[in-house]
């Protein structure tokens, strides 16, 4: 079963800024209804709501917590109906790609990692749970995660980030598996570095030049871009891609 872009209500987490707020508008711009998840970021979801007008619908909950989440899809579905699209984009707080600042392993505590596995994969669970049941009886969903291309080249070290995408990538697939006989898909998009982003703005020029000239394309990804490969997976044209992780960075990683 497939859906139109203008039939479907698409949940962002993390869509007050950066990436997620672009990811936004890329969907508002098909004619999608769009929930705009935030967790301190209510300045800028309400401003990008009132950029994108009545379809979009800013909502705070912080996606770690389960009961927050039940919270803020019941105001979805009561306000636009039960999200049919989800798109886990969600980073944990105050993360910067900056790898002068990067933590060491040796000096590493195990709740760097946690921080990031419970923003990436125990979000993504929360999400998965309140959200898949609505789109088995309608026969019809799509879940998009956010990943990393530092997973098959780590050529920073973010050791906490990185792992945290990697387990994302696994429950992505394990999660294709058991979903896709209900109708639902679920596939992941890896950026590499963006050209910028509220993360990226501490990663020096000499980086993003370095990165530019690596790539076939001699250019920086930027997060238009990435936003709009998500849509593909949402789309009728995705409708037979699961459990696929799709590196979107210029072709500096080919998989």
């Amino acid at each position: 079963m497939t859906r139109k872009m203008e039939e479907q209500v698409v949940l962002i987490s993390g869509a007050g800024r950066g990436l997620g707020a672009s990811i936004a508008r890329a969907f508002a711009r098909e004619g999608a209804r769009v929930v705009l998840n935030y967790r301190r970021s209510k300045e800028q979801a309400e401003a990008l709501a009132a950029e994108l007008g009545p379809r979009a619908f800013p909502v705070c909950a912080d996606v770690r917590d389960r009961g927050q989440v039940r919270s803020m899809v019941a105001q979805v579905t009561e306000a636009f109906g039960a999200p049919t699209t989800v798109v886990h984009n969600a980073l944990a707080a105050d993360f910067l790609f900056n790898g002068d600042q990067r933590t060491a392993l040796k000096a590493m505590d195990w709740s760097e990692l946690n921080l990031h596995f419970t923003t990436a994969v125990q979000g993504a669970l929360h999400l998965i749970q309140e959200t898949s049941e609505a789109m088995k009886e309608n026969g019809f969903g799509r879940f998009i995660h956010i990943g990393t291309n530092l997973f098959q080249n780590p050529v920073v070290p973010y050791h906490d980030y990185t792992a945290s995408k990697a387990a994302l990538l696994s429950l992505t697939r394990t999660a294709a598996v058991e979903l896709g006989p209900e109708g639902i898909t679920v596939n992941m998009v890896s950026g590499g570095l963006l050209r910028s982003t509220d993360a990226s703005a501490a990663t020096p020029n000499e980086v993003f030049d370095y990165i530019a000239n690596a790539t076939p394309l001699r250019s920086v990804t930027t997060p238009d871009e990435l936003a709009d490969t998500v849509l593909f997976f949402a789309s009728p044209w995705g409708r037979a891609v699961t459990g696929q992780n799709l590196v979107v960075d210029g072709g500096l990683v080919f998989t």
